[in-house]
Parts: structure tokens; sequence; C-alpha cells
């Protein structure tokens, strides 16, 4: 097994014939091992789950095993961006960003936004966040000159998006500037990544108190008066139990309603793919003209940018959710798989190894845009921001009442 990887390997697999980067990973709770822990849910409150099969070990049949999805590919892909988004600010890696500044707008929300960029948005260049947004001269980006671009981009000319948003090629998109996630062109996921709970056992569904260390009575009667409560006069008519003001105590699950109980696992194994094959269906013509040497070198770049952010995931700690913390139980080894007959190249990188190859891969390709590109939402953007909390704030008034 190689320390790492180089560029001049990087680059032989992306123009050769390897099929992708990979690294399978065993994972464990941080509680240790068996520990608890609890996965996304999904409609109706439930689990994703499926069925695999287990080998037995000491040449024993295999056996069919309950497997749990505990981080989708489009969560993973997400966890990649922010741990880029990260390295970006910290001034490790340079990579084009589109920033929406709600500094101003906040003044008119109950509840501020923070600034979001083309790493953070869900559909990432051809996001409606971003659409519907100005440029510093007032323009709507969707009627800019960048968008008008890379509105014509595919498969085979895809050099406004690596210009502009790069990740959109690792990561995945279906867009375009005027109708995001429509019509436009369609890139498929580079980068594909899951982590699943092998071998589940379901716990007990919770129950339980939050104990009220001042012992407030349901059969107190409040009245809502300004920001606080006064207590309900005989003859009161809207009237609320402490409960509906945090005063308590507060029994979960509620009648009718269900709180699952986590599971246990034998192990948890994440999954992570660069496919090389999606990245050479790319083109990126300069002036019309599309080159094979530079073609190879766009790609390799943003396979390197794939790798970049698997490893800084990885360093950042597999943290999904409350009470789903995992850890690696050894070192994340990546594979080359190469063409069918020739065994895989296997290595290991650390974060600054991947920073340095992601940093000479972008130097040999086509550049892209340097400064980050800053946009303000638009007042009808604004107003629905605005109004959808208002109505968020209303109806969550109604269901406490």
């Amino acid at each position: 097994m190689s320390d790492s990887l180089t560029l001049a390997e990087l680059s032989a697999a992306v123009s050769g014939g390897a099929a992708a980067l990979r690294s399978i990973t065993i994972l464990q709770p941080v509680e240790g091992d068996g520990g608890k822990v609890f996965p996304a849910t999904y409609a109706e409150g439930k689990y994703a789950t499926e069925k695999r099969r287990l080998a037995a070990g000491d040449g024993g049949a295999e056996r069919e095993v309950d497997c749990v999805l505990l981080n989708s590919v489009q969560s993973e892909a997400n966890h990649a961006e922010l741990a880029l988004l990260d390295a970006v600010r910290r001034g490790l890696i340079q990579l084009p960003l589109i920033e929406v500044d709600f500094a101003e707008a906040n003044a008119q929300f109950q509840k501020p936004l923070p600034n979001l960029t083309s790493l953070e948005v869900p559909h990432r260049l051809a996001d409606a966040i971003l659409r519907d947004s100005v440029l510093a001269d007032g323009t709507r980006f969707s009627k800019s000159a960048y968008a008008e671009r890379w509105r014509r981009s595919n498969l085979w000319n895809a050099t406004a998006i690596y210009e502009l948003c790069p990740t959109a090629l690792v990561f995945g998109m279906w867009g375009s500037p005027d109708k995001p996630g429509g019509l436009g062109a369609k890139f498929e996921r580079a980068y594909i990544s899951e982590i699943v709970a092998v071998d589940t056992v379901a716990a007990a569904d919770r129950m339980g108190f939050r104990v009220d260390p001042l012992s407030a009575s349901s059969k107190v009667m409040l009245a809502r008066s300004g920001d606080g409560f006064e207590i309900a006069s005989e003859g009161t008519k809207s009237t609320v139990k402490p409960s509906a003001l945090n005063h308590g105590n507060v029994v979960f699950p509620k009648s009718g309603s269900r709180l699952l109980g986590g599971v246990r696992c034998r192990f948890a194994e994440q999954t992570t793919v660069v496919s090389l094959g999606a990245l050479r269906k790319l083109r990126f013509p300069v002036d019309g003209k599309s080159e094979p040497k530079s073609d190879d070198a766009a790609r390799t770049a943003l396979a390197a940018l794939a790798l970049c952010a698997g490893v800084l995931t990885t360093e950042r700690g597999v943290s999904l959710r409350s009470r789903c913390n995992l850890r690696p139980v050894a070192p994340r080894v990546w594979e080359i798989l190469d063409r069918p007959g020739m065994p895989a190249k296997t290595f290991t990188m650390t974060g600054d190894d991947a920073i340095a190859l992601f940093k000479d891969a972008a130097a040999a390709s086509m550049p892209w845009m340097k400064d980050t590109l800053s946009l303000k939402p638009t007042p009808e953007l604004v107003d629905l921001v605005r109004r959808s909390q208002e109505i968020m704030a209303a109806e969550g008034e109604e269901k406490e009442s």
C-alpha cells in the first residue's frame, strides 16, 4: 500500500481506463462497539431499511441481515461540500464561490439568515436562491453574463460550469439559470457516498419525561400576556397549560405519536466512490475547440477535488445528528480501481496530502473564477422569506394554544 497518491498517478488513472477511486470504511459508534445510533427518519417517521447478505466467516453460509441507512448520498454530498467550504474559509484551498448576502435583509426577518454560498444551497449553481438574487449593479443572476455563459452547458461543453462552480460537476446538478431543477443540463454525480448500519437490531421506542425543576402543575391555567403570561382568572376565555409555554413536565411520546429508539448494529459501513467514468463524459472546449489533453487536465482537477472532499470530510469527524456519532476503526484506505485484470492501487491520504494534490491538479488545469461573486436577494425573495417566517410563527402559536 502506498502512503499517498501523486498527481502523475491520478492523471494516469483519469486518462487511462481506471473505473473509480473507492474507499470502504468500517465505523463504530463513539460510545463503543454495539452502541446505539439514531438513523435519519423519513416519511411517517420511518427509517430507510434494506436487506444485505453477510458472509458468516470460517466457510459458513451467507446470511441475510437487516440494514438501516444512516446517511444518504445526498446528505453525504452536503457534508463533503461543507468540508470544502470550511477549507476555503480557512484559506487552505481556493474554489469559485457565489454568495448571497442577507445582512441587509435580516432586519426584516424574525429569524436572521446567514449568507448562503453555492456550496450550501440545495441545487448548487442552478438553485433558485441564486436565480432570484442580483449582482451589485442590480442585474438578476439568471440574466447576467455569468448565467448566459453556462445556460447552454452540457456534457460536451462544461467549461462555463467548471469556471463558475466546479463542485456542481463533482456532486451533480440538474437545471438551468432560468428553471433550476427543471429544463437544462443534467450532470450526474461523480462523488457518491453512503453510510449504512449493517446487521441491525431495533431498540425499544423512547418513553419518558422532561422534568421541570419548578414542578409547575398542569392544573394551573395561564393566559398569554405580552411577552409572558399571567395566572388565568375564572372566566378567562383563552387559556393554556404551562406546558404550552415550556413550563411543567413534558411526557414523551405524546398520545398517538411514536419516538423511534434507534438501532444497534454489528458495524456501520461508509462507501465512497469517485466515478472516473462520469468525469470522462465531460469535455471542456476553449474558444469552441476541445483538446484531449486539456480535457484530461480538467477531469483530473475534478477528481482531485472529489478526493479532497472525501478526505477532509473524514477528518471533520462523522457526526451525523444527535446520538449518531461514529468513528473509523482504522485509518481510511483508498483504492484506484484499474482496468479489469489489473490490481487495485491502495493508498492512504491525510488532509494535507489531499489539499496539496488538489492544488497541483488545479494549477495544471484551466483557470476558474478567483474572487467570490457576491449577490443580494431580490425584494420579492426577501418578502417570501419574511412572510413565510410570519406564517410559521403564527402557526406555531396556534398549535401551542
